[in-house]
């Protein structure tokens, strides 16, 4: 591949720093995989500028390896590497971790390329010469996209329920709960680890107020128990005498 001009990267630098610029991205690893060093130096110090910490590798071998042994929070992975191919490395790292978002940043403009690289896994996508400030902003997207993901999932033990789609699984097995065997088990997902009382369960999931003839969150406990347990493997949902209930391990 040809270097990019200096003084294109000049004009993309003089761009990275927009007037009246959006909040700070909180501070995230990233690896760039690219063998041309002027773009190398260039995206590096302008995402450290934005408070990350960047990691470079010069070829496809060196770049593979560091992205299916050390933990990053973004790829940005060009696509004509020597050594090893740029859309290979993608499919390896969607195989080892397909949660890590990549961005493709290559010469190849044309539409095949571009389907070619979202359709090996890439999550966006930028021709050069691109914008730095594109670049940061692309990146900043997808960090925001799994934080988002991450603060919408609740997990108790070996069970994950997901708040926006409100599917449920434990161990992995998708289980099917009515609305108010979901909300029951949010409540003590959040609670895990600590004893709640049945009045505090009634207020927070039925808004009763305490009404000592009812035994509708004893009947909903064990509704969630026969869903949620398994052969040899029940439900981590305890009775605390006289007390209430408590969502986590045995001791």
């Amino acid at each position: 591949m040809t270097d990019t001009p200096h003084s294109e990267l000049m004009d993309l630098a003089a761009s990275a720093s927009p007037d009246g610029q959006e909040e700070a991205v909180a501070s995230g690893r990233v690896l760039l995989i690219e063998d041309e060093p002027g773009i190398v130096d260039f995206v590096r110090r302008g995402l450290e500028a934005e408070g990350f910490a960047v990691e470079a590798a010069l070829d496809g071998v060196e770049g593979e390896q560091a992205a299916l042994t050390r933990s990053f929070d973004a790829i940005i992975l060009d696509l004509m590497l020597p050594g090893r191919d740029g859309l290979e490395i993608l499919a390896s790292v969607r195989r080892s971790t397909p949660s890590v978002p990549v961005i493709v940043l290559t010469a190849r403009g044309e539409l095949e390329d571009r389907v070619a690289g979202l359709d090996a896994g890439a999550v966006d996508y930028l021709v050069k010469p691109f914008s730095l400030a594109e670049l940061v902003a692309r990146v900043r997207a997808q960090l925001r996209v799994i934080a988002q993901a991450s603060a919408s999932t609740l997990h108790g033990e070996d069970i994950e329920v997901d708040l926006l789609t409100r599917k449920v699984r434990r161990a992995g097995n998708p289980v099917q709960l009515s609305t108010t065997e979901f909300e029951l088990l949010v409540y003590l997902v959040r609670h895990q680890g600590r004893v709640v009382s049945r009045e505090q369960i009634l207020g927070s999931v039925w808004g009763y107020e305490h009404d000592p003839a009812t035994n509708v969150v004893d009947v909903y406990v064990g509704y969630l128990r026969r869903k949620l347990g398994r052969p040899g493997d029940p439900a981590p949902i305890f009775t605390v005498r006289a007390v209430g209930y408590r969502l986590g391990s045995a001791t």
